[in-house]
């Protein structure tokens, strides 16, 4: 039978690579075996940066067992309950000035990273059975959504159909994000959502809606734990013929800026050739 990590490794691998049903199957059935033999995993999830305690069962352990926290296969943690005495171990230095142990010998991780995220084991020199198995899940901060115009698309034009230019093309954005879901509400009803389980992407997600609607929408950016809101400001979107300039066409504002500059100027030119023949003809 596959040890515990060689079963998490697995599990992980599935699960990235989109194989949902093969993930589900191996998954339950490892950690159900390890229920029937006695070792309960335990999931827990925090976000980045907070502070976690992962509490051992104190009942079965004896009150002078001396106890070890692995994680993976790595000592992190040991303490001798009879003398009281604990240390801890950097563990190639991911968990430096990180982990204490308290009197039961429970482990406390804090200011934790993402790289904690694993198999924590807890073991007596009793016994080479683990007393407790915690999967422990770090996500990472979860950024603002931010909301912009996609001006390209949603801007008027002589040749654009009257649907198009009642419409406002949105797009709602987070960057270097993992294992998230982002998604359109409008009002408390889900409009469209998208997810991704990668390390470190950016997602983006179009809205199309009416320049007149007076509904209220929002973007939110969510994993198991935790989410960020990001309401619509109404004035984003406008009656194009009205706010085009304002709003959308910086580039070709200047442009008529510059036109209007020139013909202004040819205007002046001509009105002042004429003036000065008309002198010399007098």
């Amino acid at each position: 039978m596959a040890s515990d990590e060689q079963t998490y490794t697995v599990c992980c691998y599935l699960k990235k690579m989109g194989n949902v049903e093969t993930f589900i199957i191996i998954c339950f059935c490892s950690w159900s075996l390890a229920g029937v033999f006695g070792v309960e995993v335990k999931s827990v999830s925090v976000m980045e940066g907070d502070s976690v305690t992962l509490n051992i069962s104190d009942t079965d352990i004896q009150k002078d067992d001396q106890i070890m926290w692995k994680f993976g296969q790595i000592l992190i943690a040991q303490i001798n309950r009879k003398i009281n005495k604990s240390m801890v171990h950097s563990a190639d230095g991911r968990f430096r000035d990180r982990l204490k142990l308290d009197q039961t010998g429970s482990l406390i991780i804090t200011n934790i990273r993402t790289t904690h995220s694993g198999l924590y084991k807890v073991y007596s020199k009793r016994s080479e059975t683990p007393l407790n198995i915690f999967n422990l899940t770090v996500y990472a901060r979860l950024p603002v959504p931010v909301i912009s115009r996609d001006c390209a698309s949603s801007s008027p034009s002589s040749s654009s159909s009257s649907s198009s230019q009642q419409n406002c093309l949105l797009l709602c954005s987070v960057v270097n994000v993992s294992d998230v879901t982002l998604s359109w509400y409008k009002g408390n009803s889900l409009l469209s959502s998208i997810s991704e389980s990668d390390l470190s992407i950016s997602l983006s997600l179009p809205l199309e809606v009416e320049y007149q609607d007076n509904n209220t929408y929002s973007c939110v950016v969510n994993n198991p734990i935790r989410h960020q809101t990001t309401h619509l400001n109404t004035e984003l979107c406008h009656t194009c013929s009205e706010v085009y300039i304002l709003c959308c066409g910086s580039t070709e504002t200047a442009i008529r800026l510059a036109l209007s500059a020139l013909v202004g100027v040819a205007a002046v030119a001509v009105l002042v050739y004429d003036i000065r023949s008309r002198s010399h003809q007098q």
